[in-house]
């Protein structure tokens, strides 16, 4: 499958969903964010997606259970590997409801 393409030639970047997860540290492995995903457990702009290949672009909102939360977050850079713990905030901006509860 290849990018969209634009007028000037340039091709669209996109991720796999499943990958962006595990770079982005939400979940320790691919494979375990390829199986929420495959599970219908992850929405993208809303919309409930079932395919851990789901290619993501910068701007797309992620919905997705971590634990015993929800998150919600917007993809502001795709990354091209797992970063540390310390970076990975550059890869998104959290919109998630404030944790409530104990």
């Amino acid at each position: 499958m290849t990018g969209h393409h634009h007028r000037d030639g340039t091709s669209e970047a996109r991720l796999r969903i499943d990958k962006w997860l595990w770079h982005a540290r939400f979940f320790k492995s691919r494979s375990v964010a390829a199986k929420l995903c495959a599970a219908g457990r992850v929405r993208v702009n809303r919309v409930i997606i079932r395919r851990a290949h789901h290619p993501l672009k910068a701007g797309d909102v992620l919905t997705f259970p971590q634990g015993s939360h929800i998150r919600v977050v917007k993809v502001v850079m795709l990354g091209t590997r797992r970063r540390p713990v310390a970076e990975v905030g550059a890869l998104y901006q959290d919109l998630s409801p404030p944790r409530t509860g104990a």
